[in-house]
Protein backbone atom coordinates (compact mmCIF):
# COMPACT_ATOMS: atom_id res chain seq x y z
CA UNK A 1 0.00 0.00 0.00
CA UNK A 2 1.54 3.32 -0.62
CA UNK A 3 2.02 5.80 1.99
CA UNK A 4 -0.09 8.77 2.75
CA UNK A 5 1.49 11.47 0.61
CA UNK A 6 1.92 15.04 1.95
CA UNK A 7 2.12 18.52 -0.52
CA UNK A 8 3.89 21.39 1.25
CA UNK A 9 4.32 24.72 0.03
CA UNK A 10 7.56 26.95 1.14
CA UNK A 11 7.57 30.22 3.15
CA UNK A 12 8.35 32.04 -0.38
CA UNK A 13 5.38 30.21 -2.16
CA UNK A 14 2.72 31.05 0.31
CA UNK A 15 -0.15 33.83 -1.21
CA UNK A 16 -0.02 37.08 0.00
CA UNK A 17 -3.20 37.95 -1.34
CA UNK A 18 -6.82 37.07 -0.55
CA UNK A 19 -9.18 37.05 -3.15
CA UNK A 20 -12.21 38.21 -3.56
CA UNK A 21 -14.66 36.65 -5.73
CA UNK A 22 -17.78 39.69 -5.65
CA UNK A 23 -15.64 41.09 -8.29
CA UNK A 24 -15.42 38.21 -10.65
CA UNK A 25 -18.95 37.08 -9.83
CA UNK A 26 -20.83 37.37 -13.23
CA UNK A 27 -24.18 38.31 -10.62
CA UNK A 28 -23.08 39.88 -8.11
CA UNK A 29 -24.94 39.25 -4.79
CA UNK A 30 -28.09 42.02 -4.10
CA UNK A 31 -27.13 44.41 -1.13
CA UNK A 32 -27.34 44.12 2.12
CA UNK A 33 -30.07 46.29 4.00
CA UNK A 34 -30.32 48.25 6.77
CA UNK A 35 -32.70 46.51 9.31
CA UNK A 36 -34.69 49.50 10.34
CA UNK A 37 -34.94 51.48 7.15
CA UNK A 38 -34.79 48.45 4.69
CA UNK A 39 -32.04 50.92 2.64
CA UNK A 40 -29.20 49.27 0.96
CA UNK A 41 -26.56 49.30 4.01
CA UNK A 42 -24.35 51.88 3.72
CA UNK A 43 -20.44 51.36 5.56
CA UNK A 44 -21.38 54.16 8.49
CA UNK A 45 -24.25 51.67 9.11
CA UNK A 46 -21.42 49.55 10.31
CA UNK A 47 -18.71 51.41 12.02
CA UNK A 48 -20.42 51.04 15.35
CA UNK A 49 -19.82 47.25 15.60
CA UNK A 50 -16.64 46.26 12.98
CA UNK A 51 -12.76 47.77 12.43
CA UNK A 52 -12.98 50.39 9.19
CA UNK A 53 -10.87 48.20 7.47
CA UNK A 54 -12.89 45.11 8.00
CA UNK A 55 -15.42 47.23 6.57
CA UNK A 56 -14.16 48.05 4.00
CA UNK A 57 -13.19 44.65 3.06
CA UNK A 58 -16.86 44.30 3.39
CA UNK A 59 -18.09 46.73 0.73
CA UNK A 60 -14.83 45.60 -1.74
CA UNK A 61 -15.11 45.22 -5.31
CA UNK A 62 -11.69 44.46 -6.09
CA UNK A 63 -9.92 41.23 -6.78
CA UNK A 64 -7.58 41.06 -4.49
CA UNK A 65 -6.49 42.33 -0.99
CA UNK A 66 -3.18 42.14 0.38
CA UNK A 67 -2.19 40.19 3.28
CA UNK A 68 -0.59 42.69 6.26
CA UNK A 69 2.89 41.57 6.59
CA UNK A 70 1.63 40.92 10.53
CA UNK A 71 -0.52 38.38 9.75
CA UNK A 72 1.04 36.91 7.49
CA UNK A 73 3.68 36.53 10.16
CA UNK A 74 0.74 34.60 12.34
CA UNK A 75 -0.06 32.54 9.42
CA UNK A 76 3.34 31.14 9.16
CA UNK A 77 3.24 29.44 12.78
CA UNK A 78 1.10 27.06 10.77
CA UNK A 79 0.23 27.89 7.18
CA UNK A 80 0.78 26.34 5.03
CA UNK A 81 -0.94 23.26 5.92
CA UNK A 82 -1.06 20.60 4.31
CA UNK A 83 -2.68 18.72 1.16
CA UNK A 84 -3.00 15.04 1.62
CA UNK A 85 -3.51 12.26 -0.84
CA UNK A 86 -5.19 9.90 1.18
CA UNK A 87 -4.07 6.49 -0.50
CA UNK A 88 -5.44 4.26 2.42
CA UNK A 89 -9.08 6.03 2.26
CA UNK A 90 -9.11 5.27 -1.36
CA UNK A 91 -8.00 1.81 -1.00
CA UNK A 92 -10.50 1.18 1.55
CA UNK A 93 -13.31 2.13 -0.63
CA UNK A 94 -11.84 0.32 -3.51
CA UNK A 95 -12.29 3.18 -6.04
CA UNK A 96 -10.34 4.20 -8.68
CA UNK A 97 -11.19 7.82 -7.51
CA UNK A 98 -8.11 10.11 -6.14
CA UNK A 99 -8.72 11.78 -2.88
CA UNK A 100 -7.21 14.77 -1.44
CA UNK A 101 -7.71 16.71 1.62
CA UNK A 102 -6.61 20.46 2.77
CA UNK A 103 -5.89 19.56 6.83
CA UNK A 104 -7.03 23.02 8.34
CA UNK A 105 -7.10 20.84 11.31
CA UNK A 106 -3.18 21.90 12.06
CA UNK A 107 -3.80 25.69 13.71
CA UNK A 108 -3.48 26.08 17.18
CA UNK A 109 -7.46 26.41 17.37
CA UNK A 110 -7.47 22.84 15.89
CA UNK A 111 -9.45 24.12 13.01
CA UNK A 112 -9.63 26.92 9.92
CA UNK A 113 -11.25 29.60 11.96
CA UNK A 114 -7.74 31.12 12.95
CA UNK A 115 -7.80 32.25 9.09
CA UNK A 116 -9.89 34.97 9.85
CA UNK A 117 -9.44 35.69 13.43
CA UNK A 118 -6.38 36.97 12.89
CA UNK A 119 -6.89 39.69 10.68
CA UNK A 120 -10.12 40.57 12.20
CA UNK A 121 -8.48 41.02 15.66
CA UNK A 122 -5.42 42.61 13.77
CA UNK A 123 -7.58 45.40 12.32
CA UNK A 124 -9.53 46.37 15.61
CA UNK A 125 -5.61 46.15 17.14
CA UNK A 126 -4.31 48.59 15.20
CA UNK A 127 -7.61 50.80 15.43
CA UNK A 128 -7.40 50.66 19.06
CA UNK A 129 -10.19 48.41 20.44
CA UNK A 130 -9.72 46.81 23.53
CA UNK A 131 -13.01 44.83 24.15
CA UNK A 132 -14.86 42.54 21.31
CA UNK A 133 -17.39 40.44 22.20
CA UNK A 134 -18.37 37.46 19.41
CA UNK A 135 -20.59 34.03 19.20
CA UNK A 136 -19.44 30.22 18.74
CA UNK A 137 -21.70 27.11 17.80
CA UNK A 138 -19.39 24.17 18.37
CA UNK A 139 -16.29 26.52 19.75
CA UNK A 140 -14.14 26.27 16.69
CA UNK A 141 -14.28 29.93 16.49
CA UNK A 142 -14.45 31.22 19.73
CA UNK A 143 -11.59 29.44 20.38
CA UNK A 144 -9.89 30.97 17.23
CA UNK A 145 -10.63 34.44 18.16
CA UNK A 146 -9.56 33.96 22.03
CA UNK A 147 -6.17 32.97 20.42
CA UNK A 148 -6.17 35.89 18.05
CA UNK A 149 -7.12 38.19 20.89
CA UNK A 150 -5.15 37.24 23.43
CA UNK A 151 -2.00 37.84 21.23
CA UNK A 152 -3.30 41.44 20.32
CA UNK A 153 -3.99 41.76 24.01
CA UNK A 154 -7.77 42.55 23.29
CA UNK A 155 -10.40 41.72 25.95
CA UNK A 156 -13.58 39.42 24.62
CA UNK A 157 -16.36 37.77 25.44
CA UNK A 158 -17.67 34.78 23.73
CA UNK A 159 -21.46 33.69 23.64
CA UNK A 160 -21.61 29.73 23.45
CA UNK A 161 -24.60 28.36 22.58
CA UNK A 162 -25.38 26.50 25.39
CA UNK A 163 -25.99 23.00 24.26
CA UNK A 164 -22.49 23.19 23.06
CA UNK A 165 -21.57 24.40 26.09
CA UNK A 166 -22.59 21.81 27.56
CA UNK A 167 -21.30 18.97 25.19
CA UNK A 168 -17.89 20.52 24.86
CA UNK A 169 -16.73 21.76 27.57
CA UNK A 170 -13.10 21.55 26.33
CA UNK A 171 -13.46 24.09 24.04
CA UNK A 172 -14.31 26.63 26.83
CA UNK A 173 -11.09 25.51 28.72
CA UNK A 174 -9.69 26.18 25.71
CA UNK A 175 -10.78 30.06 25.48
CA UNK A 176 -10.11 30.41 28.91
CA UNK A 177 -6.43 29.82 28.55
CA UNK A 178 -6.29 32.14 26.06
CA UNK A 179 -8.24 34.53 28.65
CA UNK A 180 -11.29 34.77 27.21
CA UNK A 181 -14.86 34.79 29.14
CA UNK A 182 -17.13 32.12 28.01
CA UNK A 183 -21.46 32.91 28.42
CA UNK A 184 -23.97 29.80 27.89
CA UNK A 185 -26.04 31.52 25.12
CA UNK A 186 -29.15 32.44 25.73
CA UNK A 187 -28.32 34.14 28.66
CA UNK A 188 -29.25 36.92 31.42
CA UNK A 189 -26.82 39.58 30.25
CA UNK A 190 -28.66 40.58 27.36
CA UNK A 191 -32.31 42.21 26.63
CA UNK A 192 -32.12 39.33 23.34
CA UNK A 193 -31.60 36.81 25.85
CA UNK A 194 -33.54 37.59 28.59
CA UNK A 195 -36.40 37.38 25.66
CA UNK A 196 -35.68 33.98 24.32
CA UNK A 197 -35.19 32.66 27.96
CA UNK A 198 -38.83 34.01 29.09
CA UNK A 199 -40.48 32.66 25.44
CA UNK A 200 -38.77 29.68 25.81
CA UNK A 201 -37.08 28.85 29.31
CA UNK A 202 -35.33 25.85 28.06
CA UNK A 203 -33.74 26.99 24.85
CA UNK A 204 -30.93 25.30 23.64
CA UNK A 205 -29.83 27.92 22.12
CA UNK A 206 -28.80 28.93 18.37
CA UNK A 207 -25.80 30.71 16.64
CA UNK A 208 -28.82 33.07 15.46
CA UNK A 209 -29.41 34.02 19.38
CA UNK A 210 -25.70 33.67 20.31
CA UNK A 211 -24.73 36.82 17.55
CA UNK A 212 -28.19 38.67 18.70
CA UNK A 213 -26.66 38.58 22.30
CA UNK A 214 -23.14 39.43 21.30
CA UNK A 215 -23.97 42.26 18.78
CA UNK A 216 -26.26 43.51 21.63
CA UNK A 217 -23.32 43.74 24.15
CA UNK A 218 -21.23 45.34 21.49
CA UNK A 219 -23.12 47.73 20.38
CA UNK A 220 -24.42 49.40 23.82
CA UNK A 221 -20.63 50.04 24.44
CA UNK A 222 -18.54 52.62 21.85
CA UNK A 223 -15.12 50.98 23.17
CA UNK A 224 -16.42 47.57 22.75
CA UNK A 225 -16.84 45.67 18.89
CA UNK A 226 -18.04 42.94 17.46
CA UNK A 227 -16.53 40.08 15.61
CA UNK A 228 -18.40 37.51 13.27
CA UNK A 229 -16.83 33.61 12.26
CA UNK A 230 -18.54 33.02 9.07
CA UNK A 231 -21.58 34.13 6.73
CA UNK A 232 -20.14 38.08 5.72
CA UNK A 233 -18.03 38.67 2.83
CA UNK A 234 -15.02 40.00 4.86
CA UNK A 235 -14.83 36.72 6.65
CA UNK A 236 -15.46 34.63 3.56
CA UNK A 237 -12.29 36.82 2.19
CA UNK A 238 -9.94 36.19 4.83
CA UNK A 239 -10.41 32.03 4.47
CA UNK A 240 -9.69 32.16 0.72
CA UNK A 241 -5.82 31.53 1.58
CA UNK A 242 -6.98 27.81 1.65
CA UNK A 243 -8.04 27.80 -1.53
CA UNK A 244 -5.04 29.97 -2.91
CA UNK A 245 -2.71 27.64 -1.34
CA UNK A 246 -4.32 23.89 -2.46
CA UNK A 247 -4.31 25.43 -6.18
CA UNK A 248 -0.25 25.46 -5.77
CA UNK A 249 -0.48 22.47 -3.82
CA UNK A 250 -2.68 20.65 -6.71
CA UNK A 251 -0.48 22.01 -9.43
CA UNK A 252 3.03 20.33 -7.09
CA UNK A 253 0.79 16.92 -7.48
CA UNK A 254 0.26 17.38 -11.27
CA UNK A 255 -3.47 16.84 -10.42
CA UNK A 256 -6.51 18.71 -10.91
CA UNK A 257 -9.87 18.32 -9.04
CA UNK A 258 -13.15 17.36 -10.42
CA UNK A 259 -15.24 17.95 -7.88
CA UNK A 260 -14.47 20.07 -4.46
CA UNK A 261 -16.02 19.69 -0.89
CA UNK A 262 -16.68 21.51 1.86
CA UNK A 263 -18.81 21.41 4.86
CA UNK A 264 -21.39 24.26 4.73
CA UNK A 265 -22.70 26.03 8.27
CA UNK A 266 -22.55 29.81 7.47
CA UNK A 267 -19.62 29.20 4.64
CA UNK A 268 -16.34 30.09 5.67
CA UNK A 269 -14.64 26.70 5.34
CA UNK A 270 -16.48 26.31 2.44
CA UNK A 271 -15.77 29.63 0.51
CA UNK A 272 -12.15 29.27 1.92
CA UNK A 273 -11.35 25.91 -0.14
CA UNK A 274 -14.04 26.72 -2.96
CA UNK A 275 -13.44 30.48 -3.83
CA UNK A 276 -9.94 30.39 -5.64
CA UNK A 277 -11.26 27.67 -7.70
CA UNK A 278 -14.31 29.07 -8.70
CA UNK A 279 -12.84 31.89 -9.74
CA UNK A 280 -11.09 29.04 -12.03
CA UNK A 281 -13.89 27.52 -13.25
CA UNK A 282 -15.27 30.94 -14.08
CA UNK A 283 -12.19 32.37 -16.24
CA UNK A 284 -11.18 28.94 -17.73
CA UNK A 285 -14.54 27.17 -18.52
CA UNK A 286 -13.77 24.05 -16.45
CA UNK A 287 -16.52 22.06 -15.15
CA UNK A 288 -15.77 21.84 -11.58
CA UNK A 289 -18.25 20.47 -9.64
CA UNK A 290 -18.54 22.41 -6.35
CA UNK A 291 -20.85 21.05 -3.85
CA UNK A 292 -21.61 22.37 -0.29
CA UNK A 293 -22.62 19.93 2.23
CA UNK A 294 -25.35 20.71 5.31
CA UNK A 295 -26.81 18.58 7.91
CA UNK A 296 -29.96 17.25 7.34
CA UNK A 297 -31.15 18.77 10.16
CA UNK A 298 -30.31 22.50 9.33
CA UNK A 299 -30.99 22.28 6.03
CA UNK A 300 -31.03 26.07 4.34
CA UNK A 301 -29.22 25.01 0.83
CA UNK A 302 -31.53 22.67 0.42
CA UNK A 303 -34.53 23.34 1.56
CA UNK A 304 -34.66 26.71 2.83
CA UNK A 305 -35.69 30.17 0.87
CA UNK A 306 -34.02 33.27 -0.91
CA UNK A 307 -35.18 35.69 0.86
CA UNK A 308 -34.09 38.73 2.54
CA UNK A 309 -33.45 37.60 6.17
CA UNK A 310 -31.78 38.63 9.41
CA UNK A 311 -28.07 36.94 10.22
CA UNK A 312 -29.35 37.01 14.23
CA UNK A 313 -32.71 35.46 15.43
CA UNK A 314 -34.04 38.84 17.46
CA UNK A 315 -33.06 41.24 14.19
CA UNK A 316 -30.55 43.51 15.06
CA UNK A 317 -28.38 42.62 12.13
CA UNK A 318 -28.88 43.77 8.57
CA UNK A 319 -30.75 41.88 6.41
CA UNK A 320 -29.12 39.97 3.76
CA UNK A 321 -30.06 38.42 0.69
CA UNK A 322 -29.48 35.02 1.34
CA UNK A 323 -31.26 31.04 1.59
CA UNK A 324 -32.54 30.89 4.90
CA UNK A 325 -34.90 28.65 7.28
CA UNK A 326 -36.05 31.59 8.87
CA UNK A 327 -34.32 33.75 11.74
CA UNK A 328 -36.80 31.97 14.23
CA UNK A 329 -35.89 28.52 13.07
CA UNK A 330 -34.45 26.19 15.76
CA UNK A 331 -32.04 23.43 14.82
CA UNK A 332 -31.98 20.15 16.41
CA UNK A 333 -29.26 19.73 18.93
CA UNK A 334 -26.60 18.12 16.76
CA UNK A 335 -23.12 17.59 17.56
CA UNK A 336 -21.89 19.60 14.36
CA UNK A 337 -22.53 22.85 16.38
CA UNK A 338 -20.38 25.12 13.92
CA UNK A 339 -23.42 24.12 10.82
CA UNK A 340 -26.23 24.86 13.06
CA UNK A 341 -27.11 28.34 11.49
CA UNK A 342 -29.96 28.87 9.93
CA UNK A 343 -28.58 30.98 6.84
CA UNK A 344 -26.14 31.19 4.08
CA UNK A 345 -23.73 33.68 3.26
CA UNK A 346 -24.90 36.01 0.48
CA UNK A 347 -21.74 35.26 -1.80
CA UNK A 348 -22.25 32.08 -1.50
CA UNK A 349 -25.82 31.99 -2.05
CA UNK A 350 -26.06 33.70 -4.88
CA UNK A 351 -23.36 31.27 -6.59
CA UNK A 352 -25.95 28.90 -5.67
CA UNK A 353 -28.73 30.52 -7.10
CA UNK A 354 -26.64 31.01 -10.16
CA UNK A 355 -26.25 27.02 -10.09
CA UNK A 356 -21.94 27.52 -10.03
CA UNK A 357 -22.28 25.43 -7.05
CA UNK A 358 -24.31 22.64 -5.64
CA UNK A 359 -25.80 21.96 -2.25
CA UNK A 360 -26.72 18.50 -0.85
CA UNK A 361 -28.15 17.81 2.84
CA UNK A 362 -27.16 14.59 4.83
CA UNK A 363 -27.92 12.48 7.82
CA UNK A 364 -25.78 12.92 11.23
CA UNK A 365 -25.79 8.97 11.41
CA UNK A 366 -23.95 8.87 7.72
CA UNK A 367 -21.77 11.98 8.59
CA UNK A 368 -20.41 10.19 11.90
CA UNK A 369 -19.66 6.67 10.16
CA UNK A 370 -17.74 8.68 7.64
CA UNK A 371 -16.23 9.99 10.40
CA UNK A 372 -14.89 6.86 12.03
CA UNK A 373 -14.26 5.39 8.43
CA UNK A 374 -11.17 8.57 8.06
CA UNK A 375 -10.09 8.10 11.80
CA UNK A 376 -9.67 4.35 11.08
CA UNK A 377 -7.88 4.90 7.34
CA UNK A 378 -6.03 8.18 7.36
CA UNK A 379 -5.21 8.46 11.53
CA UNK A 380 -7.00 11.35 11.74
CA UNK A 381 -10.27 12.21 13.82
CA UNK A 382 -12.65 14.75 12.19
CA UNK A 383 -14.51 17.43 13.38
CA UNK A 384 -17.99 16.38 13.31
CA UNK A 385 -18.39 19.65 10.89
CA UNK A 386 -15.65 18.01 8.78
CA UNK A 387 -17.72 14.14 9.16
CA UNK A 388 -19.97 15.97 6.15
CA UNK A 389 -17.48 16.81 3.72
CA UNK A 390 -16.04 13.17 4.20
CA UNK A 391 -19.22 11.82 3.67
CA UNK A 392 -19.84 13.47 0.39
CA UNK A 393 -16.45 12.62 -0.36
CA UNK A 394 -17.44 8.49 -0.09
CA UNK A 395 -20.61 9.30 -1.85
CA UNK A 396 -18.73 10.69 -4.50
CA UNK A 397 -15.88 8.09 -4.47
CA UNK A 398 -18.57 4.81 -4.68
CA UNK A 399 -20.06 6.36 -7.25
CA UNK A 400 -17.25 6.57 -9.09
CA UNK A 401 -16.45 2.95 -8.32
CA UNK A 402 -19.97 2.04 -9.95
CA UNK A 403 -19.42 4.23 -12.96
CA UNK A 404 -15.63 2.91 -13.60
CA UNK A 405 -14.42 6.32 -13.88
CA UNK A 406 -11.37 8.08 -12.67
CA UNK A 407 -12.24 11.56 -10.98
CA UNK A 408 -9.94 13.38 -8.21
CA UNK A 409 -11.71 14.38 -5.29
CA UNK A 410 -10.60 17.41 -2.85
CA UNK A 411 -12.50 18.07 0.45
CA UNK A 412 -11.34 20.58 3.13
CA UNK A 413 -10.94 18.61 6.41
CA UNK A 414 -11.88 22.07 8.10
CA UNK A 415 -10.77 20.92 11.74
CA UNK A 416 -10.03 17.84 14.05
CA UNK A 417 -12.01 16.22 16.36
CA UNK A 418 -10.19 15.86 19.37
CA UNK A 419 -11.98 18.20 21.40
CA UNK A 420 -15.54 16.56 20.48
CA UNK A 421 -14.65 12.85 21.31
CA UNK A 422 -17.95 12.72 23.17
CA UNK A 423 -19.70 13.40 19.90
CA UNK A 424 -17.91 10.06 18.74
CA UNK A 425 -18.60 8.45 22.28
CA UNK A 426 -21.96 9.06 21.92
CA UNK A 427 -22.22 7.68 18.57
CA UNK A 428 -20.45 4.56 19.26
CA UNK A 429 -22.83 3.90 21.97
CA UNK A 430 -25.69 4.18 19.79
CA UNK A 431 -27.13 7.74 21.41
CA UNK A 432 -27.35 9.73 18.36
CA UNK A 433 -30.50 9.55 15.72
CA UNK A 434 -31.09 11.49 12.54
CA UNK A 435 -33.23 14.52 12.43
CA UNK A 436 -35.37 15.06 9.70
CA UNK A 437 -37.28 18.62 9.97
CA UNK A 438 -40.88 18.09 8.93
CA UNK A 439 -42.25 20.52 5.72
CA UNK A 440 -44.55 21.61 7.95
CA UNK A 441 -42.04 22.63 10.72
CA UNK A 442 -39.52 24.84 7.59
CA UNK A 443 -42.53 26.17 6.21
CA UNK A 444 -43.86 27.81 9.54
CA UNK A 445 -40.27 29.59 10.26
CA UNK A 446 -40.47 30.41 6.27
CA UNK A 447 -43.62 31.75 7.18
CA UNK A 448 -42.79 36.00 8.68
CA UNK A 449 -40.16 36.49 6.31
CA UNK A 450 -42.67 38.42 3.77
CA UNK A 451 -43.51 40.26 6.71
CA UNK A 452 -39.51 41.67 6.89
CA UNK A 453 -39.69 44.03 3.29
Amino acid sequence: MKKTKKILLSEKEMPTQWYNIVADMPNKPLPALHPGTKLPLKKEDLVPLFARELINQEFATEPYIEIPDEVQELYKIWRATPLVRAYALEKALDTPAKIYFKNEGTSPAGSHKPNTAIPQAYYNYKQGIKRMTTETGGGQWGTALSFACQHFGIDLKVFMVKVSYGQKPYRKLMMNTWGADVIPSPSTLTEAGRKILQEHPDSSGSLGIAISEAVEMAARDPYTNYSLGSVLNHVLLHQTIIGEEAILQMQKAEAEPDIIIGCFGGGSNFAGISFPFIREKLKKNKNTRIIAVEPQSCPKLTRGQFHYDFGDSVGLTPLLPMYTLGHDFQPADIHAGGLRYHGAGMIVSQLLKDRLIEAVAIPQLETFKAGILFAQTEGIIPAPESTHAIAQTIREALIAKEERKEKTILFNLSGHGMIDLFAYEQYLNGNLSDFQIPDIEINRSLKGLDKLM
